[in-house]
């Protein structure tokens, strides 16, 4: 039994209401929950929201009927892992015990449904505790971020010795990619942080990364997702 996820508060600082607003065609959190609904491995999926509207789309597209998140995770601040356990605990309730969990963040609408295979494959064949989308990060910390030391001078974040001065000989860093994520139930119970268990990559083009933030963001990923569409039809 694995099941899907999407997150979607109401709430949004950087573009108030964004979860629901129209992306090239129909509200952005339908670009993921299309992809839930459309996989064929995927055997049933919820929506963890804090918008009554939102929550009736999700249900009318299929999704489990299991109320809106409680209050305390409807909160700015309120960690992705918390909403993740409630949102398992009740979808077993109706639907079974889990085999795995994935996640897809409903701000990430340039995911393509095989990345959903990729990262479920990668799951199945490493048994990590998670799976993580990420993507080769623009910026190195070994090669190219810098930081003020105590008197204000610029140093490498991560130092070598005898330094890095080509980006090629530099360590692999990824940035984490809030797109996909496959997790193992147990770990997901038992852990109160990503980072507790063997979590590993699933590396993602960076061009199917960009996560909505702030409006510039929107911007560019509705410019990108029309393309997409041009190209296509």
């Amino acid at each position: 039994m694995i099941i899907g996820h999407i997150g979607a508060r109401k709430g949004s600082k950087g573009v108030p209401g964004k979860n629901f607003r129209d992306m090239c065609g129909k509200p952005l959190m339908d670009w993921s929950l299309d992809q839930l609904a459309a996989s064929a491995r995927i055997d049933a999926f919820v929506v963890s929201t804090d918008s009554q509207e939102m929550y009736d789309h999700a249900v009318a597209k299929g999704a489990l009927d299991i109320g809106l998140r409680p209050a305390h995770l409807a909160t700015d601040d309120a960690p992705k892992w918390g909403v993740w356990q409630h949102a398992l605990d009740a979808a077993e309730a109706i639907a079974g015990k889990a085999t795995a969990f994935v996640d897809l963040d409903c701000t990430s609408p340039l995911r393509l449904a095989e990345d959903i295979d990729g990262a479920l494959d990668l799951f199945e064949a490493e048994a990590p505790d998670m799976v993580m989308s990420c993507c080769v990060a623009c910026k190195n910390p070994y090669f190219n971020m810098v930081e003020p030391d105590q008197t204000g001078s610029l140093r490498v974040s991560k130092p070598l010795p005898g330094g890095v001065w080509a980006r090629q000989n530099a360590p692999v860093v990824y940035e984490h990619a809030a797109s996909t994520y496959v997790l193992s139930p147990d770990y997901l119970r038992k852990a109160s942080t990503i980072y507790e268990g063997r979590v590993i990559p699933y590396v993602m083009p960076s061009e199917r990364c960009m996560d909505v933030d702030d409006p510039l963001d929107w911007k560019i990923v509705e410019f990108l997702m029309k393309d997409a569409q041009n190209g296509a039809s």
